[in-house]
């Protein structure tokens, strides 16, 4: 690992265990986000990760709101872009006809994208939109 690589990582850690710490689980590799895909039978919110601001005054804070809802999917799993390349660029391979867009947040119910949250409708929006946002489509889908 050269030192922007290390540099990279020890920044984003923060980033990680805002997520983490509220119950998210990390797919890191590949290899385990075709595995949670291929066996999850249940619906999952799916973040996107970033190290922009949007993704640290938006859509983690908008995520971890969200999950105080009565309806809300049974896995939250998170994928960090620019960080874990491979695990997210196999992560937007089960999003078919999505550009990739970082942050974003995605409810799959086994292995299908149900509903996508781009970037576009993260950035410049409160808090409390995004949250709707999601508190709607859990409504909807879990």
């Amino acid at each position: 690992m050269n030192a922007y690589e290390e540099y990279m990582r020890e920044i984003s850690q923060p980033m990680r265990d805002e997520l983490t710490n509220a119950g998210f689980d990390q797919l890191q590799t590949a290899e385990e986000v075709n595995e949670f895909m291929s066996s999850n039978q249940e619906t999952a919110l799916i973040v996107i990760n970033s190290v922009c601001g949007c993704a640290a005054g938006l859509a983690r804070p908008a995520a971890i709101e969200s999950l105080k809802s009565e309806k809300k999917p049974a896995k939250i799993m998170t994928v960090f872009a620019g960080q874990d390349r491979e695990a997210t660029a196999q992560m937007r391979e089960y999003f078919e006809g999505i550009e990739p867009s970082s942050p974003s947040m995605a409810i799959v119910d086994g292995g299908e994208l149900k509903h996508f949250i781009p970037r576009e409708q993260i950035e410049g929006y409160e808090i409390e939109d995004i949250v709707e946002q999601l508190t709607t489509a859990y409504q909807k889908y879990c």
